[in-house]
């Protein structure tokens, strides 16, 4: 009992001082990223006080486990946080925000890919961190600009515009999931 103890204290041991730096801050950058949607989700009067400490551990949770289920529950607890804040507190719906918090969890759930990918002692070059980032870097420019021409077309139709949109962004939501889906048969 004792042997199998010290053995797994000294696999720890190894375990650590083979940690690599490159996986060590994508691992940093999901933390970060994640206690900024965090910030920017939650109401003001929530980020006050002994929520904070949860959210902090919460945010630590997909770090260390990228590959299970703390990435998509941390998103969860974003979006959680978002309509606690525009619905239980009133706060308005600004569009600045609204995009920052969700690239703020597109950001963070690609880099849970990238980290789920990288063993802890992986010798990674930096080029390929850069070419992850500038990826989705297009990414979310590609969705801004669309989310803000979708919104400007249905300020212009009035208020049914909303639903169009609305309808407009569930197909497109629901045609991603299809091609995905045939993409991954295909192989």
């Amino acid at each position: 009992m004792i042997d199998a103890v010290a053995g797994r204290v000294r696999a720890a041991q190894n375990a650590v001082a083979r940690i690599s730096m490159a996986p060590l801050l994508v691992r940093a950058g999901i933390f970060v990223l994640v206690s900024a949607g965090f910030a920017l989700a939650f109401p003001a009067e929530v980020l006050s006080g002994r929520p904070v400490l949860f959210l902090a551990v919460a945010a630590l949770l997909p770090a260390f486990g990228p590959r299970r289920l703390w990435a998509t529950f941390t998103a969860l607890v974003t979006v959680g946080g978002w309509l606690l804040a525009t619905d239980g507190y009133g706060r308005p719906v600004a569009l600045w925000r609204l995009l920052a918090v969700a690239a703020l969890l597109y950001l963070a759930h690609t880099l849970c890919a990238l980290a789920a990918l990288l063993p802890y002692d992986a010798v990674v070059d930096p080029e390929l961190i850069t070419r992850w980032l500038l990826r989705s870097a297009a990414v979310l420019l590609g969705a801004a600009v669309l989310g803000v021409l979708l919104l400007q077309a249905a300020e212009t139709r009035g208020g049914a515009g909303y639903q169009w949109v609305t309808v407009l962004g569930l197909l497109v939501a629901v045609g991603t999931a299809a091609l995905l889906g045939w993409l991954l048969r295909r192989r």
